[in-house]
């Protein structure tokens, strides 16, 4: 099994104004920040297919051995109505769906948080690898039978994984700010300090650098979501045109230190 690269190495990242709201005098009030050497990777996930699992204990599991946290009642509404359509034949243990077993709240400085129970030292919605049904998210199985899109299924922290969106103020010289918007990977230290204790993690494997399309293609549903359709569309124009100079000028955009050893190990697929 090949080893992660280093947390830290050269990367390009790419302004790219929105043009949907401006200042009066034209000044963008929000930008998108994005990751270029990360949204041209070929990363993908490859669950049932080398993934190793977080936990050497628990390689099966992927990523889903620690359940899912809801980032607001608008995710936990979501992930309730898809919980009704999940059958027997869809989810191993369906019987939690009775009383919403399922959910577990906590107390965190006086509000409560929500998230998916464990159950046999996994996810509730994880269904184990001899499972008719298919191993893995009960959720994941059931949007793609229904011919939905996982993200309609799953709690966001799940179907947005490894992709991650964060937002701050940035203020310049002249007293006006805008909302930087940054999409970037969620390496192991997106995960907080436990990141480091992770067995395996995919994002800087290169293992895991097996596409034939980059991630900005391979994730365009999930993009989308996070973005909407025309800050998309900037976005993949801008990454397209990277690519391109990488071919041009391979100085000029940094490559994923993942994907250059995958695909000098001979593992990236040419599908074109």
């Amino acid at each position: 099994m090949s080893s992660e690269v280093p947390l830290d190495s050269p990367r390009t990242w790419l302004e790219i104004p929105l043009p949907e709201n401006t200042e009066p005098d034209g000044s963008p009030t929000e930008v998108l920040r994005a990751d270029i050497t990360w949204l041209t990777s070929s990363w993908n996930c490859i669950f049932s297919r080398g993934c190793a699992g977080i936990y050497a204990d628990r390689p099966s599991d992927g990523c889903c051995t620690l359940g899912a946290h809801f980032t607001g009642r608008e995710d936990l509404d979501r992930v309730r109505g898809a919980v009704q359509n999940l059958t027997p034949a869809q989810w191993q243990r369906h019987e939690y769906r009775a009383d919403e077993a399922w959910l577990e709240e906590e107390d965190v400085a006086g509000e409560p948080e929500f998230n998916t129970r464990r159950v046999d030292g996994g996810c509730v919605f994880l269904n184990d690898p001899d499972f008719p049904g298919g191993s893995g998210c009960a959720f994941h199985h059931a949007a793609l039978s229904a011919g939905q899109e996982p993200l309609e299924w799953k709690p966001d922290v799940c179907w947005q994984l490894p992709i991650r969106r964060s937002y701050r103020t940035v203020e310049r010289l002249d007293g006006t700010s805008y909302l930087e918007i940054s999409i970037s990977e969620f390496d192991r230290r997106a995960w907080g300090a436990g990141g480091h204790d992770l067995d395996w993690y995919c994002t800087g494997n290169p293992e895991a650098h097996t596409a034939s399309v980059p991630v900005f293609i391979g994730m365009e549903a999930e993009l989308r979501e996070l973005l909407g359709a025309s800050a998309y569309e900037l976005l993949a124009a801008a990454c397209t045109e990277a690519m391109g100079a990488r071919r041009l000028l391979p100085l000029t955009v940094i490559t994923h230190p993942a994907t250059v050893a995958a695909t000098e190990n001979g593992d990236v697929r040419d599908d074109t």
